[in-house]
């Protein structure tokens, strides 16, 4: 997929700082992502209803976010249960959310062009029976194989934290 276009855009901002432009927003995500000193947090709901946030790391690829977890994480049986989910990040140029599902990639050529992009931000995944291994990860993630989840994103917020400011919602096709 290539990088999508929002179809609403709403102006939150309170102060009067002004619009923030999509593109600046997705440029930030893009050069932020797989940076390993860039906070990104994956929150997801357990079968009971109650909240699960947990640090991941994350990629923009082509378009889409990509999150990685180990297959008996507790995010990752959340997601098997309901793919409902939040991916937090902190870019160079505001706090961003994006809101939507995560569907479990498996398609080789797919995993191939990520395991790249995060080998390319220093991780050295490589690709194995649907899914990533590598010869470490982070602490909370598991044994391998890892699980590679593509966000499919239907609502984007952004606060900004440096000039012109401002906080932004973002609509998107499903």
């Amino acid at each position: 997929m290539s990088d999508r276009d929002p179809v609403e855009a709403r102006d939150l901002d309170i102060y009067g700082a002004g619009e923030l432009a999509w593109d600046g927003v997705r440029d930030a995500l893009k050069a932020a992502l797989p940076e390993p000193g860039t906070p990104v947090f994956l929150g997801t709901v357990r079968p009971d209803g109650r909240p699960h946030s947990a640090g991941v790391g994350a990629l923009w690829h082509d378009g889409d976010l990509y999150v990685v977890s180990g297959p008996g994480t507790r995010k990752s049986r959340n997601l098997a249960a309901n793919p409902a989910c939040t991916v937090s990040v902190r870019t160079p140029v505001g706090d961003v959310v994006l809101e939507g599902e995560a569907e479990r990639v498996t398609d080789p050529e797919v995993l191939e062009a990520v395991a790249a992009g995060y080998r390319d931000g220093g991780w050295p995944a490589r690709v194995e029976g649907g899914a990533f291994t590598a010869p470490y990860s982070a602490q909370s993630a598991g044994p391998p194989p890892w699980y590679v989840y593509r966000i499919v994103f239907h609502t984007v917020f952004a606060v900004g934290t440096v000039k012109p400011y401002g906080a932004m919602r973002w609509t998107f096709a499903r």
